[in-house]
């Protein structure tokens, strides 16, 4: 998933969480920086949350905070870590201009989480400016066929290897 057209940048530490409903499906919300934000929820760019890892923060922890930052709840607890960091490239048109110029990509640490609030809990207004203006809970196997840019090799590999956390919980 890298490629060698911007090696003179870093990639960012960030994170990510899959955070899965107690019926097995996962939260998905849509970006208000891309086309289609505001539009029928068919539209838009979808994505799960993820966010930057602060210097010397430790991953479990990013993830707890990018959660509540973004879709407004601390609600949720960590069921598993991936055990690999995953690392993409920006796409060509995006390097020097996304993720505020400064980097190639990023490195991200991915975390299965547990939800255990309700609806209610979940608040995308708890962040100035929101990062989402919509979002749904989805069957983990169609994540990859939504609008999910060019994150889709990342999300089809998620599939694959949180598969064991998208079925009821007791």
């Amino acid at each position: 998933m890298t490629d060698a057209g911007s090696p003179s940048l870093p990639y960012r530490p960030n994170v990510g969480a899959m955070i899965f409903h107690a019926d097995g499906r996962i939260f998905i919300a849509r970006r208000t920086d891309m086309p289609g934000a505001g539009g029928p929820l068919s539209e838009g760019t979808w994505q799960c949350p993820q966010g930057g890892i602060d210097a010397g923060e430790d991953p479990k922890k990013a993830v707890l905070r990018e959660v509540a930052e973004e879709i407004g709840t601390d609600k949720v607890r960590i069921l598993a870590e991936h055990p690999e960091w995953i690392t993409y490239d920006l796409p060509q048109h995006l390097i020097g201009r996304a993720l505020g110029g400064k980097y190639r990509g990023q490195t991200q640490k991915w975390f299965a989480l547990a939800f255990e609030g309700t609806d209610a809990d979940i608040r995308l207004d708890a962040q100035t400016p929101a990062e989402f203006d919509a979002w749904q809970w989805i069957d983990l196997a169609t994540l990859p066929q939504q609008n999910v840019g060019f994150k889709k090799p990342i999300y089809e590999r998620l599939v694959q290897d949180f598969a064991q956390f998208a079925k009821p919980r007791a």
